[in-house]
């Protein structure tokens, strides 16, 4: 089959030729349909300090994608999970037997293996996976917003770790994930969302997703913002979304008292904030990782089917030939998700 390996220990990916994925007795074979490139795919692509560190050449990336159930293995029953089915996958594949596994809290696995990072991934025309990490569309869901279901659980993750209803929120990043927060939060109930970044292209995704106020923050301050909303005490809920030391600082001082922040931007390094700040008003600081299994995914398909629409922050659609052209678009850091045609 065709699949986009990282075949190399230095910078690049190759359209290759590899051996189609065999299941087990538990497993399921997909065939793909559609991938998200994500943010880790680049990282595997550009060879950084992370993927030198992380990534055993040779691996298929990829683990955002929609496809079909082509095979099952003897261990799955047909009633959960049968050929012709439309699914994403849980791209985080845990061991099942630690603490945190066994009391059910399985995206705090300490042995989490990644889909796409360390196993190979769904950048290839079939995947296979546990049957135990495979989410049935069992409304039909529009191929490119399945294909996305894993960053939009950390979005849905992240906006729904605090209550949000009548509450004044504060997104700094305006990434794909942090958009579709910002499209959560309105849905969820919440008064006022701000929306920063310093991309004039990504802000004006954030206003059509429904933003109340996109603040590009090269050219205005929080505080500004904050006021021009009106708002007298500060923001209630903080999701932050871009790994920035100078966005977190900033988000910290303006909260109210008693403020909540969600935190699943990923910095590069370890940098200072204001501890005194934190403790003497109250904040909560939360840290985020990947989705609750499967509760999160229960979150996703109900908030599609009560009107949440995803569609403004899909900008990029290439066949799986075009690739280059692809990563070079999500690289770009002005667009929102880009979309891998595997049937093109």
């Amino acid at each position: 089959m065709k699949a986009l390996v990282k075949e190399k220990a230095e910078p690049g990916l190759w359209l290759t030729d590899v051996p189609e994925p065999e299941i087990g007795p538990g497993d399921v074979l997909i065939k793909v349909l559609r991938t998200g490139i994500c943010g880790t795919d680049l990282h595997i692509r550009s060879w950084d300090g992370w993927a030198r560190q992380t990534i055993r050449t040779p691996l298929v990336l990829g683990h955002e994608f929609v496809g079909e159930v082509v095979e099952t293995g003897r261990d799955v029953d047909a009633a959960d999970i049968a050929v012709g089915d439309r699914v994403s996958g849980e791209g985080h594949l845990v061991c099942g037997k630690c603490r945190n596994c066994l009391a059910g809290r399985r995206h705090l696995c300490r042995a989490t293996v990644g889909l796409g990072v360390g196993r190979d991934g769904a950048f290839a025309e079939y995947v296979a996976l546990p049957a135990s990490n495979v989410w049935v569309h069992r409304v039909e869901v529009d191929l490119d917003v399945a294909a996305i279901f894993d960053p939009f659980g950390n979005a849905v993750h992240t906006a729904l770790s605090f209550p949000l209803v009548g509450e004044d929120v504060l997104i700094t990043g305006a990434g794909p994930i942090g958009l579709m927060a910002a499209a959560v939060a309105r849905h969820a109930g919440a008064r006022n969302v701000m929306v920063t970044d310093v991309s004039e292209e990504r802000l004006e995704l954030a206003r059509k997703i429904g933003a109340s106020l996109a603040l590009n923050v090269s050219q205005a301050s929080i505080a500004d913002g904050q006021r021009e909303l009106g708002l007298r005490e500060g923001f209630d809920v903080g999701l932050e979304m871009s790994g920035r030391p100078e966005a977190l600082r900033d988000m910290i001082a303006n909260l109210t008292h008693g403020g909540r922040i969600a935190m699943l931007g990923l910095p590069a390094e370890e940098f200072p904030v204001d501890w005194s700040r934190i403790v003497t008003s109250m904040i909560t600081i939360k840290g985020i990782y990947g989705r609750e299994m499967f509760e999160t995914w229960y979150a996703m398909s109900v908030l599609l089917e009560g009107g949440l629409d995803l569609a403004p922050v899909i900008t990029g659609r290439y066949g799986y030939g075009d690739f280059e052209a692809a990563f070079a678009d999500a690289a770009g850091g002005r667009g929102g998700k880009v979309i891998l045609d595997w049937t093109a």
